[in-house]
Order: structure tokens, then sequence, then C-alpha cells
């Protein structure tokens, strides 16, 4: 009795400590997949998913008669533009639409797994017009020069503008709860036509919208973009600030826009690689990512939920009015799903095909959900279905892990990246003979941001002298460049001489730079040339010994429309030769 009775504490202890024994693994395996994975219904999905596509359009169609006419200034109430039914079909005409659309037929056509080359050849084949980044990459595909570098900025002077940002929407559309995905999208599709900054503002943007299906407060939507890129960038400098002066003065937007005018407008330590540095005459003119991004977080974050506020807010900031407010209104509308608006998308033509592209509204709705689906499988999650027969998603829940940290104004190297002759004849549109006629003149230099039409190229004499180079910028905000990169040994001659002209009753800017560096800028016209033309010698002894980057643009100036350069002569020499 004795002996039992001294057992009898004991072996309850010892059930006790094999009950846990057996519980504890079994808790802590119920708390892992609480942690690593998220449950979203297909319906959820479909309803949030929808949402975003219906805000990106109405504020892209909202923003849209005020895109770049205010580039200093709050856009002022009286010139707030009015909602109309059938006012969102005006989005069907929208570069910020059609052209993501081109990155998803690519995925659609070739799956997720779809190359960067096959991307670019895509992208390479549209037909609609460009601007900017874009326009840069595009002409650089298809004269052959490949992902990732045909958005580096060693061929590129507008990596950091907003282009991907404003076509990133996509990318978080199709990720739902999957930021490295997001990311991963961004890596291969940002990557065509930007870099540092450029890239991380469409990362920034689809990782809220991956978010977006789980979160409905935008302050952590916008700390959870923030989690997808660099924390040393300026893109993410830019966010944390409007993140703090929103919480300084809470119920004041226009001082937070005049802070972050301040500081990422005026000061150039933040415009280091804008295109209003050498590319546009109006300094005011500002398509930087990170600034119009601080334009869509203060929309988020002073919306206060409400569709029409957020972008409102993000429209009155200026600069690009019109993509702002559809990324703002994008993200924020994929959080309301079911609870969108229904005012907001009086009249949707569903239709009518997007401009460019196979797709209606149904189509684009088809697509995303098949892609999602695939990237959730993909990402190791998987599809169960409810006690009511209802299709979930059962999502894998992943920390972020960021892009390398770049910068477009110190970048790192190229990838060398071009393409075969093979994937060349893929691209229907290539580059027509200015790239070979480039080489002709000028062996080892290179050619980007140029128009491309039989009348430019090499001429048999222009204006008394024979084998001229004839170039035209791509617009008024995109510069003719001829670009060129050696090793200046210790004896290399020190100067990169030129002969250039104008054509007759035209004027154009020359700008030389070497690494970035701006080493001369003339204005070439008929009363800067004699008998139409100027010599000018840059001096590069401070290059010698040297790897340098060299390049020379042919920039619009003034009001002339004929902002057409003449090239004579390029060629190295000696001070004294």
């Amino acid at each position: 009795m004795k002996m039992m009775l001294k057992q009898r504490p004991f072996l309850p202890l010892l059930m006790v400590m094999l009950m846990m024994i057996l519980w504890v693994p079994s808790a802590l395996s119920q708390g892992r997949d609480e942690t690593q994975f998220r449950r979203l219904p297909l319906e959820t999905y479909r309803q949030k998913m929808k949402a975003g596509w219906l805000g990106q359009m109405v504020g892209v169609s909202f923003g849209g008669p005020t895109e770049f006419r205010y580039v200093r200034g709050v856009i002022p109430e009286s010139d707030i533009p009015k909602l109309r039914p059938g006012l969102i079909n005006d989005a069907f005409q929208q570069d910020d639409l059609y052209v993501e659309m081109t990155f998803l037929k690519s995925l659609e056509i070739y799956g997720l797994n779809v190359s960067s080359a096959q991307a670019g050849i895509d992208f390479a084949n549209s037909e609609y017009q460009l601007w900017h980044a874009n326009l840069a990459a595009r002409t650089n595909l298809r004269a052959g020069i490949a992902p990732p570098d045909s958005g580096h900025p060693a061929y590129s002077g507008f990596t950091d503008d907003i282009d991907y940002q404003i076509e990133a929407d996509f990318a978080g559309l199709i990720s739902p709860g999957m930021p490295d995905q997001a990311i991963h999208l961004g890596e291969k599709f940002g990557r065509i036509m930007n870099y540092g900054d450029g890239l991380y503002g469409g990362q920034f943007v689809s990782c809220m919208y991956s978010e977006a299906f789980f979160e409905n407060d935008p302050r952590k939507l916008v700390e959870a973009g923030l989690a997808c890129i660099p924390a040393e960038s300026q893109y993410a400098e830019a966010v944390r600030d409007v993140l703090q002066w929103s919480t300084q003065y809470p119920e004041d937007w226009q001082k937070t826009w005049a802070l972050v005018d301040e500081k990422y407008h005026l000061n150039p330590d933040y415009r280091r690689y804008s295109s209003q540095d050498d590319n546009v005459t109006d300094p005011n003119f500002d398509i930087d990512a990170k600034l119009n991004g601080a334009y869509v977080v203060m929309g988020l974050l002073y919306g206060k939920g409400d569709p029409v506020q957020t972008m409102t807010i993000t429209m009155r900031s200026g600069q690009d009015s019109d993509c702002n407010p559809a990324t703002a209104t994008g993200v924020l509308s994929t959080t309301l799903g079911e609870r969108f608006p229904q005012t907001l998308a009086a009249g949707l033509d569903e239709q009518q095909k997007f401009s460019y592209t196979s797709y209606d509204f149904d189509s684009l709705l088809a697509v995303s959900e098949k892609l999602a689906r695939q990237a959730i499988l993909a990402n190791g999650g998987t599809v169960e279905t409810d006690a009511n027969g209802q299709e979930v998603w059962v999502i894998p829940l992943h920390p972020p892990q960021p892009s390398d940290f770049v910068q477009s104004w110190e970048p790192g190297p190229t990838s060398n990246t071009v393409y075969t002759d093979t994937e060349m004849a893929q691209i229907r549109f290539p580059s027509g003979s200015l790239a070979l006629d480039v080489g002709r003149f000028a062996p080892d230099w290179s050619v980007v941001g140029c128009m491309d039409n039989p009348h430019l190229g090499l001429k048999a004499d222009l204006l008394g002298r024979k084998h001229v180079l004839f170039t035209l910028p791509a617009s008024k905000q995109i510069s003719c460049r001829l670009t060129n990169t050696l090793q200046l040994p210790d004896t290399s001659p020190q100067v990169l001489r030129l002969v250039v002209g104008n054509f007759p009753d035209g004027e154009w800017m020359l700008v030389a730079k070497a690494n970035g560096e701006t080493l001369l800028q003339q204005v070439v016209s008929d009363e800067t040339t004699v008998n139409g033309w100027l010599q000018v010698d840059i001096d590069l002894s401070g290059f010698v010994g040297q790897s340098v980057r060299l390049e020379l643009l042919n920039q619009s100036y003034g009001r002339s429309s004929l902002n057409g350069g003449y090239w004579a002569l390029l060629e190295f020499a000696n001070k004294e030769g």
C-alpha cells in the first residue's frame, strides 16, 4: 500500500509528461501552419482583383485631363475633373492599362517561367506609342540589347522614371499574399525598362497590391510595400518620410506635399537621374519614380479609405496626375473588393477591348485569375474546398526578400545581354539602318533614343560635306544618344573632336558626358555655326588611363521642331592636333 501510495503522484505526472510530449509538437505544428499559410476564398480573390482593376481604371480616367498640366504646385479645387457615368471607359485607351497587358500576355502564352529575353521580345513587338524609360527600352530591344541591359543606365537615361511603377499593378493582382512573387515579376519585367529606384517603385506598388488581399489598413499596406524594397534606397527614404510626415500632420496633406516637394523635387540630390536633368526644357517637369510614388503614398494615407478622396488627393499633387491616382485607387480598391462603389464603375463597357490588346474586361479578369492560381501552386500553395464546396486558396506566407540595392547614378556593371540572330528574327520591328550607319560613321559607337527611319542615317552629302550622319531625337523629352565605352590608355589622345551642324533654321543642344559628368553643353544653330558647321573639342585629359563611358546627345532645344543633328566628324585627337 505504501508503495502504491508513493506511485500515485508519479503516475499522473508521467501521464501528463507523456501527453505534453505528444501535444507539444502538434501545437507547434499548428502554430507553424497558421504562421506560414493564409487562406483566401476564390470568390474573395475575384472580388478584390476585379475591384483592383476597376480602381486603376477609374483613377487614370479621372486624372487624365490633368496629366503633367500641373508641374509646380497643388492642383486647385476649381480644376478637379468631374466624375460622370461612363468615365471609366476612358481607360481602354490608356497606356497605364494596355502596356502592362503586354506582360500579362507573355505570362499567359509562355507561363510564369517566361524568360526575360522573351518578355523583351514581346515588348519590342508592341505597336503603341511610348515615352521615357519605356521608349528607350524598346529602342534598345529592337537594336538587339536584351534585358536586363535594355533597362540599364548604360543604355538609357530614364531608368529612374515612373514607367514600371505605373505598369506593376498586374504583378500584385496575380500574386495575392505573395510579395516575393511580385518582386520576382519586377525583376523579370521591370528591368526591361527600369533600374534602381525606377524598379523599386514598381516592386513597392505590386507588393501593396499583393498585401491588399489580406490587409485593409492603408498605412500597413504602405509598410508592406516598403518591406519589399532596399531600405537604403532613396525610394524607401521617400516612403518613410511620408509615413512620418503624415503622422506629424494627420489632417494637413498639403503640408506633407510641401515637404515632399522641397526634398524630392527641388533638391537636386534626389533628382540625380531624373529625365529633367538633360531631356526637357522645363525644370519643374518631374517624372522621377520616387516623387510620384510619394504622391501615391500621400493619397493612400490621407484618403481615409475613401477611393474618391484617395484619387483626388493623389491627382491634386500634380506631375503624373493620372498614373498616380490610378495606382493609389487601384491598391485601395483591392482592399474594398465587393465594397467598391459601383457608381465609379457606372456605364462600364465590358465588351470593349483595351487598345492594342486582345483583352476585354471579362477576359482580363479571367487571365488574372488563371495566372494567380498558377502562381500559388508554383510557390508551394494548394487549392482546397471548404465545407460549402467553395474553392479556397491556401497561400504560403514568406517574408519578402528585396532585390539587390543599386542606384542609377552609380550603376553596377552591365550583363552584356544581347539577342541572338534567332531571337532578333522574332522581333517584327527591328531598328532600321540607323544603328548600322552609326557603326559605319563611327565604329564602336552605339545609338539609343533616336528616331529611326529612311530619311535619317548616313548621307552622302549634306551642306557641302561628305558622309554626314543625320540624327533626330525620338521626342522632345528623349535625346538621341551616341554612346561608347572604352579604356583610355595613359598615352591616348586627350580630345574628342566633333564637327556638327544643324538643319537649316533649326537648332539643337549638343551635350557631351563622360561617366555621367557633363563636359559640354553647346547650342548648335544658325547663330553658332559657320556655313552650317561648328567644330567642338571635348577635353578628355581628366580621364586618360580610365575606363570611360562617353555620351553625345542630340537634344531637343528651343521652340523649333527642327532638332535634327548633323555629324560630319567624330574622332579622337591630341590637344595640339
